[in-house]
């Protein structure tokens, strides 16, 4: 067993299924002689051949583009996009065609194909390299959108994504790339797709969050603790589709549920959280439903940086109000 950062676990992940399945192919900008600018890739030319681990123009919509073809003729393309922030261009390809492969030939193809980007702020970067907009993914029909929040998950959780015979969006929090280690055994076993996380139990209040949020989250979890306020903390994971039964249980013991998310509030996964708790589990609830989120602007660059995104301060004071209510 191995001690692997969130980046080395992603580099890991692909490393093993290039090496288990010649159908896997990398392709994306910079993705093969720098190893990626988050270096993600990192080597992996090297080991494998140009032929699979391919070096494309700044071109967004033809990486997009050559992944669906890639994908409906037996490959299985693993696409890196630089930052989210340049994703918008192979929006196109992704909700016209890879969404609606399996409907559109009524299952005669599928499109196995996995859309990487490093997503999020917190690392001073300029504009268009700290998008939170992983919602305008889980809207459309027909695909799965994965965020992990630790190493093992992001290993585990890209071994399925890529083993999934649909087009799967995997958005990295790069916040965290770099800000922790875990050991766990680069074995190829897959997690399940599809599933929430329960990462601390608690009786009082559950909450709800995903990415690089869950760091945030479970240090106000463990202040408010020593408060005596007891949280659960469930790491959402997939956010399309969300597992319900997962969330529901958990607001059915605690009575009290908050989201947290960096992503601007307004038709947000955190709103589509807070309307399954509110649809299906209303008779559980005890105080209303609360959302910690960023807010409804451009993140903006780095001196106002911190002050968007939810601190642990902001999450523990939601949580009082909640107690209170």
């Amino acid at each position: 067993m191995s001690q692997y950062t969130l980046i080395e676990a992603v580099n890991a992940a692909l490393d093993y299924e290039l090496a288990a399945d010649e159908s896997v192919v990398v392709l994306g900008e910079d993705v093969g002689a720098n190893g990626g600018v988050f270096r993600a890739t990192d080597k992996l030319q090297t080991r494998f051949g140009e032929d699979r681990v391919i070096d494309t123009p700044l071109a967004e919509s033809l990486i997009c583009g050559m992944s669906i073809g890639l994908a409906t003729q037996g490959f299985k393309p693993v696409a890196e996009i630089q930052f989210m922030g340049f994703i918008y261009a192979a929006f196109d390809q992704f909700i016209c065609h890879a969404s609606r492969m399996r409907n559109r030939t009524r299952g005669r193809l599928s499109c196995p194909m996995v859309l990487r980007a490093p997503f999020g702020g917190g690392i001073h970067a300029p504009e268009h390299h700290s998008e939170s907009t992983e919602a305008i993914f889980a809207h459309v029909p027909g695909i799965r959108v994965v965020i992990p929040s630790s190493p093992a998950r992001a290993y585990g959780l890209l071994l399925a994504a890529i083993r999934d015979p649909d087009p799967v969006v995997f958005l990295e929090p790069k916040r965290i790339y770099r800000a922790q280690s875990e050991t766990f055994e680069n074995n190829g076993e897959a997690l399940p797709l599809d599933v929430c996380f329960t990462l601390r139990q608690g009786s009082d209040l559950t909450i709800v969050s995903w990415g690089a949020m869950l760091q945030e989250t479970l240090q106000a979890s463990e202040q408010l603790a020593q408060m005596g306020i007891d949280c659960e903390v469930i790491d959402l994971a997939s956010i399309k589709p969300i597992d319900k039964k997962t969330i529901l249980e958990s607001v059915e013991k605690t009575g009290r549920c908050m989201i947290v998310c960096e992503a601007a509030k307004s038709g947000s996964v955190a709103s589509e959280a807070a309307a399954i708790v509110a649809e299906e589990g209303l008779t559980s609830l005890f105080a209303p439903i609360l959302r910690v989120t960023g807010y409804d602007t451009v993140m903006p660059l780095l001196k106002l940086e911190q002050h968007y995104l939810p601190s642990t301060e902001k999450i523990m004071q939601a949580a009082k109000r909640l107690m209170e209510f």
